[in-house]
C-alpha cells in the first residue's frame, strides 16, 4: 500500500513539474520609452499630427463661418442662391473631411508615417523579448503595459493544430 501512494505521489509530481512553464513579466511601454529612438520618433510623430490637426480645424473653421454667414443671409438668398450656397458648404466640408481621412484615416499619413518610423522599433524590442526568452528558457512572456496580455509564447506550447485534428474528428 505504501508503495502504491509513494508511487501515486511521484507521478503527481511529474505531471506538475511537466505541465510548469517558466514565464515573466514585462512593460513594453516602459522598454520603448526608455530607447531613444523612440522618443524622438514619437515626438517627430506628435508634431506631424499637431501641425496636420491645425490644417483640418483651419478648414473646418472656414465650413462653420461659411455656414453661419450662409445663415444669416439666408433669408435674404432666393431658391437658386441657397441652393448654391448650401452646395458649397457641403463641398467645403467634405473637402475637410476627406482632407482628415488623408491625414489620420485608416492607412492615411499618420498610419504610414507610424509604420516607417515606429514599427522598426517596436519589431527591435519584440526580437530582443523573444531572444531574451529563449535564452533563459521562458516559455510565456506577459506584457502588462495594457493589462495583461501574452507578448511572447513559446511555439511549441500552441496547441491549435492539436484542437483543430479534434474538431474534425466530431
Amino acid at each position: 500500500m505504501k508503495k502504491i501512494i509513494l508511487g501515486a505521489v511521484f507521478v503527481l509530481c511529474s505531471g506538475v513539474a511537466a505541465m510548469a512553464q517558466k514565464y515573466c513579466v514585462i512593460d513594453s511601454k516602459y522598454i520603448l520609452d526608455k530607447v531613444p529612438e523612440y522618443a524622438t520618433a514619437q515626438k517627430q510623430l506628435d508634431n506631424l499630427s499637431e501641425g496636420w490637426q491645425k490644417e483640418v480645424d483651419a478648414k473646418m473653421e472656414a465650413v462653420d463661418q461659411m455656414y453661419k454667414s450662409y445663415q444669416a443671409e439666408r433669408a435674404m438668398l432666393n431658391e437658386s442662391m441657397r441652393a448654391k450656397r448650401e452646395a458649397e458648404i457641403v463641398a467645403k466640408e467634405k473637402e475637410a473631411k476627406d482632407l482628415q481621412k488623408k491625414y489620420f484615416g485608416y492607412e492615411g499619413e499618420l498610419f504610414k508615417k507610424r509604420q516607417t518610423m515606429i514599427k522598426p522599433i517596436q519589431d527591435r524590442v519584440f526580437n530582443t523579448v523573444q531572444q531574451y526568452a529563449t535564452s533563459r528558457g521562458f516559455d510565456i512572456v506577459y506584457d502588462k503595459s495594457g493589462g495583461i496580455t501574452v507578448f511572447y509564447a513559446d511555439p511549441k506550447l500552441d496547441k491549435s493544430e492539436e484542437v483543430i485534428k479534434l474538431i474534425n474528428k466530431k
